[in-house]
C-alpha cells in the first residue's frame, strides 16, 4: 500500500498581504489536503501559529475580518520614538498576539510549527520550535525600525524575513516530503486570466455556537487592548489631523497620494527579500502566488480581498497539488 508523503507548508512574510495565507489554508482545508507541518516567517508565522493551534481557517478568517486594524495601527509609543527604539512596544504586540493565538507552547499545537527570526547582531537565522509560541512569533514579526527587537535568552531578535523570508528549507528539515510554499511578497505580480471562484458555504459540521464563543472572547481581548490605549490613540488622531491639514493645504503642500514613510520602508525591505524568495521557491514542490501586490503593506483593512486572493490562487493550483501527493 502506498504511503502518502508528509506535506509541509512554508508561509512567507508580507505584512497585510500575509492575510492571503488564510485563504490558502481555507482552500486546502476544504479539499481535505492534509498539512503535517508548518514553517512561517513574520506574517506567515502569525497565520501559521493560529492555524497550528486550531486547524480551522474559518476561525482565523473571522478574527482577521473582525479586527479594527486602523485603530491597532495607531498603538505607537511616543516614548519609544523619542528614545529611537522603534515605534511599537513588544508588550503591546504580545497582548495582541495573545488575543489571536492564545498563551500556548509549541508542544501544545495541533500541527508541528517552526518560526523563523534573525539575530540582530550576528544576522544569523534563528529557528524557534519550543517554548512560548507568542514570544517566538513576536520575534519573527519584529520589523526593523517599526518594532523594538525581541529579547530571546541572551539575544535580541528581529523579523525573520531579513534572513529567510520563505522558509522552504526549514519545513523540509522538519521532515516534509512535499513542500507547498505560499509567496505573498512579490513586489509586482502579473495578473493571470483566472476564473473567479465562488465562496463555498461554511461547513455544517462545525459548531457555530462554540465558534461564536471563541470569537467573542478574542474580540473582547482586542477591545480591551484598545480601551487601555484610548488616550494615546486620541492623541495620535489629533496630531495626525493637524499634520494632514498643514501638509496637504499649506505652503509647499504635497500630494496626498504620496506613499507614507512606512510603506516606503517596507517596500524597500521586501525588495531586499525578493531575491531570497526567488531562490527559495525554486526548491519548493508547489508554489502558490496570491495576487496581492495591489494591497498596501499595512492595508489590513483589505483582509477580505487578501483572503479571497489566497483562496483563488490555492484553488487554481489544486490539480497540481493532487498530482504530486497522489500515490503512483
Amino acid at each position: 500500500m502506498c504511503k502518502a508523503p508528509k506535506i509541509g507548508l512554508a508561509l512567507s512574510g508580507g505584512a497585510a498581504r500575509g492575510l492571503a495565507h488564510i485563504g490558502v489554508l481555507k482552500a486546502l482545508e476544504e479539499e481535505s489536503i492534509p498539512i503535517d507541518m508548518i514553517a512561517g516567517t513574520s506574517a506567515g508565522a502569525v497565520i501559521g501559529a493560529g492555524y497550528a493551534k486550531e486547524r480551522e481557517a474559518a476561525i482565523l478568517e473571522e478574527i482577521a475580518l473582525g479586527v479594527d486594524w486602523k485603530k491597532l495601527a495607531r498603538l505607537a509609543d511616543l516614548n519609544l520614538i523619542l528614545l529611537w527604539k522603534g515605534f511599537v512596544q513588544g508588550q503591546k504586540v504580545k497582548s495582541f498576539l495573545s488575543s489571536i493565538i492564545g498563551d500556548v507552547k509549541f508542544e501544545d499545537l495541533e500541527i508541528p510549527l517552526a518560526v523563523v527570526a534573525a539575530d540582530v547582531e550576528s544576522m544569523e537565522e534563528v529557528v524557534i520550535n519550543e517554548g512560548s509560541v507568542i514570544e517566538a512569533v513576536r520575534a519573527s514579526i519584529s520589523m526593523p525600525v517599526i518594532f523594538t527587537p525581541a529579547k530571546w535568552g541572551n539575544r535580541f531578535l528581529i523579523d525573520g524575513g531579513v534572513i529567510n523570508p520563505m522558509p522552504v528549507d526549514v519545513v523540509r528539515n522538519m521532515g516534509a516530503g512535499v513542500v507547498i510554499a505560499v509567496n505573498v511578497l512579490a513586489i509586482t505580480q502579473q495578473r493571470e486570466g483566472e476564473k473567479p471562484v465562488e465562496k463555498k458555504a461554511k461547513s455544517e459540521s462545525r459548531n457555530p455556537h462554540l465558534e461564536d464563543i471563541r470569537l467573542a472572547a478574542v474580540k473582547e481581548r482586542i477591545n480591551s487592548l484598545l480601551r487601555e490605549n484610548k488616550a494615546r490613540i486620541k492623541i495620535f488622531d489629533e496630531l495626525s489631523h493637524i499634520a494632514k491639514t498643514k501638509i496637504y493645504t499649506g505652503r509647499g503642500r504635497i500630494d496626498p497620494e504620496t506613499p507614507n514613510i512606512f510603506d516606503v520602508l517596507m517596500q524597500s525591505f521586501f525588495a531586499l527579500e525578493y531575491e531570497k524568495i526567488r531562490l527559495a521557491i525554486k526548491t519548493a514542490d508547489i508554489v502558490v502566488n496570491p495576487d496581492v501586490s495591489h494591497i498596501g503593506t499595512f492595508a489590513f483593512y483589505k483582509g477580505e480581498e487578501a483572503i479571497l486572493q489566497g483562496y483563488k490562487a490555492a484553488k487554481n493550483i489544486l490539480p497540481r497539488i493532487r498530482e504530486i501527493i497522489r500515490c503512483p
